[in-house]
């Protein structure tokens, strides 16, 4: 109901920062170099009239945030989901609903690794290497499905990770969440932040 609060101050606070930083991650996955995103990848070519050459390779190599999890841009749906159930107030519908967005997110990527297991490929043929394994598959090996267990088991290094992350799309992803939360919550369904 408009008006309520289910958490109050600091944690109000703490959920509306973990659904706009969540928000944020997943834009800054748009401008990161990934191999089943329609965005081709780039790197810097000083010949180049635009400064940049198109080199698709780059999105079979675990970059910026695929080290963290091979799913930046839907897996941040399940902090976003948790954080606005508890916004809009736990109520059994928003708990419904949010809740089961972040189950779709965890399902819908599990089902696309499996796919990627059973057949080394999904939706796109990648070509097969000169040591003649799949370079999806490859891509796979190297990166977790689970966020951060590239890094915990060493097969990803975080320093290089935050090295390559696009930080004007995470920062300016963390704005335009924020502003959407804000938008959503206080103008839409008018939840104000707590005193």
């Amino acid at each position: 109901m408009a008006g309520e609060h289910a958490l109050e101050y600091p944690l109000w606070w703490v959920a509306f920062a973990v659904a706009a930083a969540a928000q944020g991650v997943s834009i800054a996955s748009l401008v990161n170099p990934s191999p089943l995103s329609l965005v081709p990848g780039f790197e810097p070519d000083e010949t180049s009239p635009l400064g940049v050459k198109r080199d698709d390779r780059l999105k079979l190599a675990p970059c910026g945030l695929t080290r963290i999890t091979r799913h930046p841009l839907i897996l941040p749906v399940v902090p976003w989901g948790l954080a606005n159930a508890a916004l809009a107030g736990w109520h059994t519908v928003d708990v419904s609903l949010f809740a089961g967005l972040a189950a779709y997110s965890i399902a819908g990527c599990k089902a696309q690794d499996l796919r990627v297991e059973a057949s080394s490929q999904v939706g796109t043929v990648f070509s097969t290497g000169e040591d003649g394994n799949n370079a999806l598959a490859a891509f796979y090996r190297e990166t977790s499905f689970v966020p951060f267990g590239a890094v915990i088991d060493g097969r990803q290094s975080l320093a290089e990770a935050w090295r390559e992350i696009p930080k004007g799309g995470l920062i300016g992803g963390a704005v335009l969440g924020a502003a959407v939360e804000w938008a959503t919550l206080v103008l839409w369904v008018g939840v104000p932040p707590p005193p």
